[in-house]
Formats: structure tokens, sequence, C-alpha cells
């Protein structure tokens, strides 16, 4: 046991943030979304039962910092149609992303195929529990200054 450090942190999920470097990604998703179909770099796959997307995503942020020197520090799936229109999953992670953000850095949205096939080039997934569809994220890992 570790001082510090919230119990929801699983080993799996700590090992995987310890891996990551300046520029890696990682996909946090929903699910309904076919992690073991759509493997990625590593092939990992973390669970975090009992947790949406939104819980998720702050434990991982209070963690992880995210990348300010590319395009995007996060990438959010686009529900169908909508475009960049968010959907209220969207809109409330995006508040947990946006407190996450390096000054001028920026989440942007990423059409659902383009997403199915960015994901792959992640370090992981890390798949919650969260019930609400189109609730995948990639968050760039950015640097500890």
């Amino acid at each position: 046991m570790l001082k510090g450090i919230d119990p929801r942190v699983t080993p799996d999920l700590m090992d995987v943030l310890m891996r990551l470097g300046h520029g890696d990604e990682l996909a946090v998703v929903d699910s309904n979304y076919p992690a073991f179909s759509l493997p990625t770099r590593s092939g990992r796959v973390v669970d975090l039962p009992g947790l949406d997307v939104v819980a998720a995503l702050r434990l991982i942020t209070g963690l992880m910092p995210l990348d300010g020197f590319t395009e995007y520090g996060a990438l959010w799936m686009e529900r169908d149609g909508a475009g960049d229109r968010p959907d209220p999953v969207h809109v409330a992670a995006l508040e947990v992303i946006g407190a996450a953000l390096p000054e001028g850095a920026q989440a942007r949205s990423i059409e659902r195929q383009a997403f199915y096939a960015h994901a792959p080039g992640c370090a992981a997934v890390v798949r919650c529990t969260e019930n609400r569809a189109f609730g995948c994220f990639i968050l760039r890992m950015g640097v500890v200054f």
C-alpha cells in the first residue's frame, strides 16, 4: 500500500501511467468501446470497474500531465452526425480535461471512425463502466516541469 495515492488507482493503471513518456497517448473509453478488437501498441486494457468516464478522467489527470506542446492535449469522440457539438458526457468530461490542460493547450473533437483509426496508436486503453455512448477520449502525455 502506498500513501497519498487514490485507492481507485489500480496496479495496472499505475503501471501503464508510469511507462508513458512525453507524446504517448492513452485511450480512456466507455463500456461500449471494442477494446480487444482494436488493440493498442501494447495490447493492454486496464479496467476501472465502477467508474464512469468523468471519474476515470479525474483520477488519471490527477497523475498524468497533459501535453501543451502539440495541436491537442486531448481528443474526444464525436457522436455520429453531431460534428463538434458535445453531448452531456463530453461537457462533463471536458470540464475535467480543461482544468488539467496547460495554458494554451486544447481538447479537440474527432469523428468516431477517425477515433477508431487513431486509438490503436495509443500506448494502452483504460476502459471504465461509462454507459453513455461516445464517452471516449484520448489523452496525450505532457511533461512535468
